[in-house]
């Protein structure tokens, strides 16, 4: 696997795709394009996490840029950073959901959103220029180090309107956690003991960057948490990925809500306190439309990509906004996927409506997705004239083609992808039961065989 370089960052396996080297170049580049100033860094709990995070600051120290350590902390625990210091950008160490021996840099703007296209195209011109900002002794930038902006970004979520930690103390709330020892594992415990929750079951909460299981909040990796909430009696089960922008749950009677249904639950919460258009990707669930048709609302589409999303909602001004894989984008918090805030939102949803998270998840409409892929090589043909081919066959049904191909149906619905880092096309699908969103994408691969 060769280094995966996009506008928001780059990412490989450490020691092999991901060097000192390029990383330092990288940094230099972003440090450039940012005409130093100031930068929040921080970072998850991967092993080679303070490596990078060493060669990371003495480099954007060396093109003039002043930085602020914040360590070990969630990736929008650093976005909460760049609004707290009105800085010029942020840095995450992370590779997100990837296993252990992946590390990454993700990068924010000042604004504290991920480089949009046009950004990053600048920035990545400069790195391949090589013409880099280095200056001298006299004029190198500064290290400090901040090691309570996690308290700052789980207070700034107490402090939103619509959470009360007086009514979730009374609810006298159980609730499991798996951090996967990522940076949640402090991050989580710490919102649910101040957000008022009872009792806190723990497991994979030590920051050491050791995954006890794939770091992706996927149902087959998830049986711990399960098996948590059944043996204690937990009212809720919460898991995080490594950098912790990412929220699964699991109901108290063991099971998972689902990756969609974490987003369907913010939506239905904010939704009812605060009317407004949603936002969602075009690959996430149809439960997203439904729960903001309960309240009168548009849920609107945009490319998927977290940047993506950020735009569209800022675009229609929605109220709420995320991604079917469990990310949370709160605006009145800040304009990023946030695991923590989703937290809150959920368990004081359930403390208003006095309800298990069984019977909350037992309310929305189940629908289910299938993830295929179309390999190029192997059906001798471009992802350009797949998506054509697709497109025409469906003319009728007004195909949405802003970001591949979508074709909606009226008991479910098809998108394919070109992929930017392997010579396929994704098939994403959905319908009322597996069957039915097995069906939608057989459909495109009998399509393609003829």
């Amino acid at each position: 696997m060769a280094l995966m370089i996009s506008v928001s960052g780059i990412r490989g396996i450490f020691g092999t795709d991901l060097t000192p080297e390029n990383l330092a170049r990288f940094t230099a580049a972003y440090g450039t394009w940012i005409n130093g100033g100031t930068v929040v860094l921080g970072r998850d709990s991967r092993v080679t996490g303070k490596l990078c995070e060493d060669i990371v600051a003495a480099t954007l120290m060396s093109v003039g840029c002043d930085v602020i350590k914040v360590g070990i902390v969630p990736t929008p625990t650093v976005a909460m950073g760049v609004l707290k210091y009105n800085a010029d950008g942020g840095i995450i160490i992370s590779a997100s959901h990837n296993p252990a021996e992946w590390n990454a840099l993700k990068l924010l703007n000042s604004t504290s959103e991920f480089m949009d296209a046009e950004q990053g195209k600048e920035m990545l011109s400069i790195n391949d220029s090589g013409k880099f900002s280095y200056k001298s002794y006299d004029q190198i930038g500064s290290l400090a180090a901040d090691e309570t902006l996690l308290e700052h970004h789980v207070n700034k979520i107490l402090a939103l309107p619509f959470i009360d930690p007086e009514l979730i103390k009374a609810s006298k709330f159980s609730v499991a956690v798996d951090a996967v020892n990522g940076a949640g594992s402090i991050a989580v415990p710490m919102l649910l003991e101040k957000m008022g929750v009872e009792t806190v079951h723990k497991i994979h909460c030590e920051p050491n960057g050791i995954f006890p299981h794939n770091p992706e909040p996927l149902p087959e990796h998830l049986t711990e948490i399960c098996d948590l909430v059944t043996s204690t009696g937990a009212d809720l089960g919460v898991v995080t990925d490594p950098d912790a922008d990412r929220l699964a749950l699991v109901d108290n009677k063991g099971n998972l809500f689902g990756e969609e249904y974490t987003q369907a639950a913010v939506f239905d919460f904010i939704l009812a306190k605060t009317p407004g258009p949603t936002t969602t990707n075009l690959s996430s669930s149809r439960i997203a439309d439904e729960i903001s048709e309960k309240y009168g609302q548009t849920c609107h589409r945009s490319k998927v990509g977290e940047i993506n999303v950020v735009k569209k909602m800022q675009e229609v001004n929605a109220v709420v906004g995320g991604e079917g894989s469990g990310g949370i984008i709160v605006p009145d918090l800040h304009y990023g996927r946030d695991a923590l805030v989703g937290i809150a939102c959920v368990i004081q949803h359930l403390a208003e409506q006095k309800i298990s998270s069984s019977e909350l998840r037992a309310g929305y409409t189940d629908y289910f997705m299938s993830k295929n892929k179309i390999r190029l090589d192997e059906l001798g043909r471009s992802a350009g004239e797949v998506l054509d081919v697709v497109k025409k066959r469906y003319t009728s049904l007004n195909p949405i083609t802003e970001d591949g191909v979508k074709v909606d149906f009226e008991e479910g619905w098809v998108h394919l992808r070109k992929s930017n880092t392997e010579p396929i096309v994704r098939i994403y699908s959905e319908g009322k039961s597996p069957e039915a969103a097995e069906a939608f994408a057989n459909r495109i691969f009998n399509l393609l065989k003829e």
